[in-house]
């Protein structure tokens, strides 16, 4: 098996053969390093485009824009107004259907920039996840460098860590639909006041959770350890007032905590 350091040099002379490289950039863990890797060993030759779109959340938008600036490389922002009606019940597929939408854009501006390789940031535990998006990046041609170079996510973390990376300990993302159980219509409205519920929970200091919406249920999911923080005097009150503000007529807790997917 592959040490740390092997894959970390594998990883850099793969980019380095590919000559010029977009990458598909987030601002999460793993397309952070992939971008921080690509432009210190491609420079001007790597850049990196992320999608505005109404499930990413603005959160989201400014982490990227301020980790791209921090890196200092070309950062291009696509908009991404209007989702297909094939999107908007949020059907099963959805994760295939709007990687098919989204990567196509990206591998447009790719193409039109001269670069030439798309790559996203999975890993390869990913490839154990549940990812139907996975197959519209295969069927695009997508690279995915960190996966092709054996790297999973604690190793992702620890290689970000040591490159002093901020990401390095960041929770992991995930767009908006996930917040919605399949089937259910999605509107500007809702994804807002999603969006906004998450946001209070990040200023009140919660790390890892997650605000799912079914109907005018707020569910809400953080790790267990603070399960006793989110229902304690004062904060529970707080937490209730905010999210009725929102547009959410009842809020609830997840007994099983944060679970990854759990609306799959």
């Amino acid at each position: 098996m592959d040490t740390l350091d092997e894959k970390y040099v594998a990883l850099k002379t793969s980019l380095r053969e590919m000559g010029s490289l977009l990458v598909a950039f987030s601002g999460g863990v793993d397309s952070t390093l992939l971008l921080k890797v690509a432009y210190d060993e491609l420079g001007e030759n790597a850049a990196a485009v992320t999608i505005d779109a109404p499930f990413h959340s603005r959160y989201e938008i400014g982490e990227a824009r301020r980790l791209a600036e921090l890196i200092g490389v070309r950062h291009i922002i696509l908009s991404y107004v209007q989702p297909t009606e094939e999107l908007a019940n949020n059907p099963p597929d959805r994760c295939y259907i709007c990687k098919k939408e989204v990567f196509g854009s990206c591998l447009e501006m790719a193409q039109q920039s001269e670069f030439s390789i798309l790559a996203d940031g999975s890993n390869v535990d990913d490839l154990q996840d549940y990812r139907p998006g996975r197959r519209a990046l295969e069927e695009l041609k997508v690279r995915s460098p960190l996966q092709e170079a054996g790297l999973t996510k604690a190793e992702i973390r620890e290689l970000s860590r040591l490159l002093g990376l901020d990401t390095w300990n960041k929770p992991a993302l995930a767009c908006l639909l996930t917040r919605f159980p399949h089937g259910e219509e999605i509107t500007a409205q809702r994804l807002n006041m999603v969006e906004q519920c998450e946001d209070y929970l990040r200023q009140k200091g919660f790390g890892l959770f997650r605000v799912r919406a079914h109907g005018g249920t707020a569910r809400i999911e953080v790790m267990a350890e603070e399960f006793s923080r989110l229902v304690e005097a004062g904060m529970r009150e707080e937490i209730t007032a905010f999210f009725h503000g929102a547009g959410f007529a009842f809020v609830t807790v997840d007994m099983d905590g944060y679970r990854c997917g759990s609306m799959n």
